[in-house]
């Protein structure tokens, strides 16, 4: 069953000095050990680029390009998804969710997917099962 990976785990995966990096690290190899499919969306890897570049420098942001994503299918975000992500924004009226994490959360109720790669709560709060679980 696919796995979608959001940016709080790709970022934690990339940088060591993240308080996650190591339980992220095992969780990952773990998943690819199991062949588990990981998918993401298009959004998530802008705003995973973008984190990388400002945080780290653009090395992290190239190594997360050609050493990461090769073992992740990304959906490309249209209209459609989009709209769906933004009016379910709208709709939670929370400052804190990010429009990444409405089409994230949209995508995956889409596509049957009930499991994020992530250590962002807002996931398990949408009802999401999350790797690693977070507590």
């Amino acid at each position: 069953m696919s796995v979608f990976v959001d940016t709080s785990a790709f970022y934690a995966l990339l940088v060591r000095t993240d308080e996650s990096h190591e339980v992220v690290r095992a969780a990952f190899a773990k998943l690819l050990d199991d062949r588990r499919p990981l998918r993401t969306t298009s959004f998530v890897i802008v705003e995973t680029m973008a984190l990388l570049q400002h945080r780290v420098g653009l090395a992290a942001a190239k190594d997360f390009d050609e050493d990461v994503l090769p073992v992740v299918q990304v959906h490309w975000v249209e209209e459609h998804l989009y709209r769906l992500g933004a009016d379910r924004l709208w709709r939670e009226d929370r400052r804190q969710l990010s429009l990444v994490d409405a089409v994230s959360f949209e995508f995956m109720r889409i596509e049957g997917i009930d499991t994020a790669f992530a250590v962002d709560p807002h996931f398990a709060e949408a009802g999401f099962k999350t790797v690693p679980t977070i507590s």
